[in-house]
């Protein structure tokens, strides 16, 4: 399971390139995402798609080639595999069939907004993206009421809308957010939930890209 890079291609690690330029096949979510990293460093291998919608027997099929004695990596888009991104679904498989996994850190939004902080973060709670509309509520209810801080990650298209609703239920909450993490227009924005909601609805050229949120 081979972590690769949230955007900047240059947060990648020597094994990392060093294990895909290797293996025997690449599994990935999509190959044409990892196609352009791989095209980056020259690695020349195999890609072959691994994501939600692929089914059990593609991936009892890719296990196979593993039983078989291939060393296969697997890759999400970007950051580290099971986070927030598929992979969970080709581990259990592979676990199923007593073949062994091997972790390679590296990038993750989650990781990256922690160590800017520069507040307690021994403990926190990480709740992935918030539902679109049923549960939405219960689940900003569920950050309000929390008693350590909370991430989440959220889109473009929802993230004001959802700020909003959180406000609603907690109106003095504290937030770091994180956008376009380690790419060209990175922004790590700070302040309460009303100036950041007041933020980007006077900036709507900054509402784009990706989200990692912290709410304290």
């Amino acid at each position: 399971m081979v972590a690769t890079p949230i955007g900047n291609l240059e947060d990648i690690t020597y094994r990392a390139i060093k294990i895909l330029s290797e293996v025997s096949l690449i599994a990935c979510e999509d190959t044409r995402v990892t196609g352009k990293l791989c095209a980056h460093y020259e690695i020349q291998t195999k890609r072959i798609s691994a994501n939600h919608h692929t089914s059990n027997t593609k991936l009892l099929s890719i296990i196979e080639k593993a039983i078989s004695g291939a060393d296969i990596a697997y890759v999400s888009d970007a950051g580290t595999p099971g986070l927030s991104d598929p992979g969970n679904q080709l581990v259990r498989v592979a676990l199923d069939n007593d073949i062994e996994v091997i972790p390679i850190p590296g990038a993750s939004a989650l990781t990256s907004i922690i160590s800017v902080t520069g507040t307690d973060m021994q403990k926190f709670c990480f709740l992935a993206f918030p539902p679109h509309k049923k549960g939405r509520e219960t689940f900003f209810k569920e950050i309000a009421n929390s008693h350590v801080p909370v991430i989440y990650y959220d889109s473009v298209h929802r993230v004001v809308k959802n700020l909003k609703v959180l406000e609603k239920f907690k109106d003095d909450a504290q937030l770091i957010v994180g956008r376009e993490l380690t790419k060209k227009f990175e922004q790590i924005l700070r302040g309460n939930v009303l100036e950041v909601i007041e933020y980007f609805e006077k900036n709507n050229s900054k509402v784009k890209g990706e989200f990692v949120i912290i709410v304290n």
